[in-house]
C-alpha cells in the first residue's frame, strides 16, 4: 500500500486548517494590522506570497524560529476573523456566514505550508522541541473554533434555514460539512464536557507529535554501516548508492544502510547475509519500540485512552463508530465486512508462498524456516524461479527521470496537462533536490499550477511518499494556480547517475502523482470542496498506477539506463505474467495493519496492552508467523502520529475496489487506458469534482453502478466467491 498525504496533527486540527484555506480573501483585509509587534510584522512567513505564478512561498528565506511566532499571529487572526463572522448583527444566510468562513484563513493556511516543510521535509532535533510546543497551540486554536457558540448557532440556522433547500448541490454539501465540523467535534457539548473535550484535544495533539518524532528518531539515528565482506548478493546499484549514503554521512569507504523502507527493502530482497538480515529487519520493524526514552508503547495506550473517552463525551461507544460515520463505509462493521472478504484468500495464498520458498531453501541445502526476514529474499528466488523474472534487472530500465516523462505523457493524454520545467532560481525551493515545473492546459495553453518535486531521501526528511498543495484551487477573489508537490524518498544515483528504482518505487511514483493531478484537476468552488473523504481520496491515485504498465509507457519510457535500449518484451510479459506474485505477502501485511487499526478502535483501551494486544489480535485472526503487520503498532504513524488514518487504514483496500472496478471499465473501453470518452468522464467525474458531492454518488455517474468486489479478487489472483458476484 501506498503512503499516506501529510500527516502531521489530529485529523480534526488538519480538517479545520483545510477547511479554511486555499482562499485568498479574508473579512479582515489586513489581519496582521492587529499585530502590535514589530518582529511579528517583518516575520517572512507571514507576508503575502511574491513573485510569479500569482506568489509562490518564500522558502529560501524560511526560518524555524519564525514558525511559532507565525502560527501564533495566524491563529489568533482567523480567531478574530471567525468572532467577526459570529457577532454579524444580520441574520444568518449562507453568504454571510457559510460562504465568509470559506474565505477566512488564508493567512493560517500560508503558515501551514511552511510548518509542513520543516515537519516533513527538513526536521531536526531543533525543530522538533518547536513542534511539541506548537501542538497544543493548534489544538487550543481548533477547540475554541469548533466552541464558538456564536458562530455554530449561525451555522446551524443555515443547516436548517429554508434557504437550505435553494442552494446548489455543491453549496448543500459545503454547508453540511461546515455543520459537521462542528457538531461531530463537540460544539454541542456545554459546560465541564465541553471543557474536557478541549483539553484532550490538546493532550493529543502533544502525543501524536511526540509519537511522531520518536520514530523520525529511530529512522535517523540507527544506521547499520558494512564493509565490503558483507555485501554478497547486492546488486552493483545498491551498493553504490549505500556507498554514496554512508560517505554522506561522513563514512566513506562504508555501506549504509539506513533506517527506511526504501533501503531496508532491498537489503532483505537480496542479502546473502542471513544474520545481517536479521538485523535490519529487526532494527526496522522495531522503530519506537526500543525500550528507551523514544519508546512509543506508553503513548499508544495513552492516545487510544484519550480518543475513546473523547467520543464517549459526544455519545459514541467506541472511536471507529465515530470515524466512520462520515465516510463510504459509514460503520466499522461495512469496514470489517470488506477486509473478512479477502483475508482468508491472502493467508492461503501466504501458505502456498511459504512453501514454495521452503522448498528452494531445502535445494539449495539451507535447513531453515522461513522467518520474516528471509520473506523477501526467498520470494525473489521464487519469483526467478517460477517466471525467470529478475527485480533488479527490471530495475536497470527504470530511471526516475525516464518515469517521470512517462508521468508526463499520461497526464497529456489523459488529463490534456503539459508540463515545463521552471529555470532553476525563478522560483524558491527549501533544497537544492527540488525541481519546479509549470502545469498548462495543452490546448488553451492556460496556467493550471506548478508542480513541486522533491524526490530524495535525506537526514531530516520523513521516510516514505506523500502529495500535498501549497496552495490549492481557489475561485474567491483573484484566481491563482495551484502549487501542488510530490516528495519521496528514492536513494540518490552515484556520482549524478541515473537512479534506478524498484517496480513497487515506479508504482507508488505514479501513485503519489495521482494525487497531485487530483489536486491540480479540481474544479469546484468553495475550499471546503476540496477535502478528501478518506476511503476514497485513495482511488484516484491507486487507480493512475494502471497507466505503468499500459504499451505506450513501456515502449518508450522504460529503457534501459546504459545502452537506451527499450525493455525487451519478453521481460514485460514476465512482469505481466507475474503481477499477482506474491500476493498473499503484499496483501497479508497492509491487512494485517488495517485490521489492527480497526481491532485498537473498536476495543475499550483499559483492556489493551499495545505489544500483548498486537499479539493475540493477530494469533486470532491465523496472521502466518513469516510475516508482521506492514506497520507494527509503535511506528504505525498513520493511525498514531495523528487522526488522518485513524480507524481508516482500511481505506486503501475500500479504494482498491474502486480502482479495480475502474480499470475494468477503461479495459473494456475501445481505446482502453487512453481511451478519450472514459479520460474525459475520469476527469469530470472522479477528478475535478473532489468532496463537493457525495464519492458514491460520482462514482456512480462514471461506471454507472457501484463498484464490486469480485473486480479486486480477480486483480489479486485470489479465488472469487459466488456471495462476491
Amino acid at each position: 500500500m501506498k503512503k499516506p498525504i501529510l500527516t502531521l496533527t489530529s485529523a480534526a486540527i488538519l480538517l479545520a486548517l483545510g477547511a479554511c484555506s486555499q482562499t485568498n480573501t479574508s473579512v479582515q483585509s489586513n489581519p496582521m494590522n492587529t499585530s502590535a509587534s514589530s518582529d511579528v510584522a517583518s516575520n517572512i512567513l507571514l507576508q503575502e506570497y511574491k513573485g510569479p505564478y500569482g506568489g509562490v512561498p518564500a522558502f529560501d528565506k524560511m526560518r524555524k524560529e519564525d514558525v511559532k511566532p507565525a502560527m501564533k499571529a495566524a491563529i489568533d487572526a482567523h480567531l478574530a476573523e471567525l468572532n467577526a463572522i459570529a457577532n454579524v448583527d444580520a441574520a444568518p444566510t449562507f453568504e454571510n456566514t457559510i460562504v465568509a468562513m470559506e474565505k477566512s484563513g488564508q493567512l493560517l493556511d500560508s503558515v501551514y505550508t511552511y510548518y509542513g516543510i520543516f515537519a516533513s521535509n527538513k526536521s531536526s532535533p531543533e525543530f522538533r522541541e518547536i513542534q511539541r510546543e506548537i501542538s497544543p497551540m493548534l489544538s487550543e486554536y481548533y477547540s475554541k473554533m469548533s466552541q464558538n457558540e456564536k458562530l455554530f448557532a449561525r451555522v446551524k440556522a443555515v443547516y436548517e434555514s429554508e434557504e437550505m433547500q435553494s442552494l446548489s448541490p455543491e453549496e448543500q454539501r459545503v454547508t453540511l460539512l461546515t455543520y459537521n465540523q462542528f457538531a461531530r467535534n463537540g460544539a454541542t457539548l456545554e459546560g465541564d464536557a465541553q471543557a474536557r473535550y478541549a483539553e484532550i484535544n490538546k493532550q493529543l495533539a502533544k502525543l501524536h507529535t511526540q509519537f511522531a518524532n520518536n520514530v523520525l528518531h529511530d529512522e535517523e539515528f540507527y544506521v547499520l554501516y558494512l564493509d565490503e565482506s558483507q555485501l554478497s548478493g547486492l546488486p552493483e546499484s545498491f551498493k553504490s548508492a549505500a556507498a554514496a549514503a554512508a560517505k554522506s554521512r561522513g563514512k566513506e569507504g562504508k555501506y549504509a544502510i539506513t533506517n527506511t523502507r526504501s533501503s531496508m527493502d532491498p537489503f532483505l530482497t537480496y542479502s546473502d547475509e542471513r544474520g545481517l538480515r536479521e538485523q535490519v529487519w529487526k532494527t526496522y520493524y522495531n522503530r519506537g519500540n526500543n525500550g528507551d526514552e523514544y519508546d512509543n508503547n506508553a503513548l499508544i495506550k495513552e492516545i487510544l485512552t484519550l480518543r475513546h473517552e473523547r467520543v464517549n463525551l459526544l455519545g459514541y461507544d467506541n472511536y471507529a463508530k465515530w470515524r466512520l460515520e462520515d465516510r463510504m463505509a459509514k460503520n466499522p462493521k461495512n469496514a470489517m465486512d470488506l477486509m473478512q472478504k479477502v483475508w482468508p484468500a491472502a493467508i492461503s495464498r501466504v501458505e502456498q508462498e511459504v512453501a514454495d520458498m521452503q522448498a528452494i531453501a531445502k535445494k539449495e541445502g539451507h535447513d531453515i524456516t522461513i522467518k520474516p526476514w528471509d520473506y523477501r529474499y526467498y520470494a525473489e528466488k521464487v519469483r526467478k524461479a517460477k517466471y525467470d523474472l529478475d527485480s533488479d534487472e527490471i530495475k536497470q530500465y527504470l530511471q526516475l527521470d525516464k518515469l517521470q516523462d512517462a508521468m508526463f505523457y499520461v497526464a497529456d493524454r489523459v488529463f490534456n496537462y503539459e508540463f515545463t520545467p521552471v529555470p532553476k532560481g525563478s522560483v524558491p525551493v527549501f533544497h537544492e533536490d527540488v525541481v519546479v515545473y509549470e502545469v498548462k492546459d495543452k490546448e488553451s495553453k492556460a496556467l493550471i499550477g506548478l508542480w513541486y518535486l522533491d524526490p530524495f531521501a535525506r537526514q531530516g526528511k520523513r521516510s516514505g511518499a506523500w502529495a500535498t498543495t501549497y496552495r490549492g484551487y481557489q475561485t474567491f477573489g483573484e484566481k491563482k494556480p495551484v502549487l501542488s508537490s510530490n516528495n519521496s524518498n528514492f536513494v540518490k544515483g552515484p556520482d549524478n547517475g541515473a537512479t534506478l528504482i524498484s517496480w513497487d518505487d515506479a508504482e507508488t511514483f505514479f501513485h503519489e502523482f495521482g494525487h497531485a493531478l487530483h489536486f491540480l484537476s479540481t474544479d469546484v468552488q468553495y475550499p471546503s470542496s476540496q477535502s478528501g473523504v478518506r476511503d476514497y481520496t485513495e482511488f484516484q491515485s491507486q487507480l493512475l498506477e494502471r497507466w505503468l504498465l499500459t504499451d505506450e509507457v513501456i515502449n518508450n519510457y522504460l529503457v534501459h539506463h546504459e545502452t537506451g535500449k527499450p525493455i525487451p518484451a519478453s521481460l514485460v510479459e514476465k512482469i505481466k505474467r507475474a503481477s499477482t506474485f506474491n500476493e498473499g505477502f503484499k496483501t497479508t501485511e497492509y491487512l494485517a495493519s488495517a485490521l489492527m487499526d480497526l481491532y485498537y478502535h473498536t476495543t475499550d483501551p483499559a483492556n489493551i496492552d499495545p505489544q500483548a494486544f498486537e499479539k493475540q489480535t493477530l494469533n486470532s485472526l491465523g496472521m502466518p508467523e513469516e510475516i508482521v503487520m506492514r506497520h507494527r503498532s509503535t511506528h504505525f504513524g498513520h493511525i498514531f502520529s495523528g487522526e488522518g488514518y485513524s480507524s481508516g487504514y482500511y481505506g486503501y483496500m475500500w479504494a482498491e475496489v474502486l480502482t479495480s472496478d475502474a480499470a475494468e471499465a477503461f479495459e473494456e473501453s475501445p481505446g482502453g487506458y487512453y481511451d478519450q470518452d472514459m479520460s474525459e468522464k475520469l476527469v469530470k467525474h472522479l477528478f475535478s469534482i473532489r468532496n463537493a458531492m457525495d464519492p458514491a454518488d460520482a462514482y456512480r455517474l462514471f461506471r454507472g453502478r457501484d463498484a464490486k468486489v469480485e473486480a479486486l479478487m480477480r486483480d489479486r489472483g485470489f479465488p472469487v466467491s459466488s456471495s462476491d458476484k
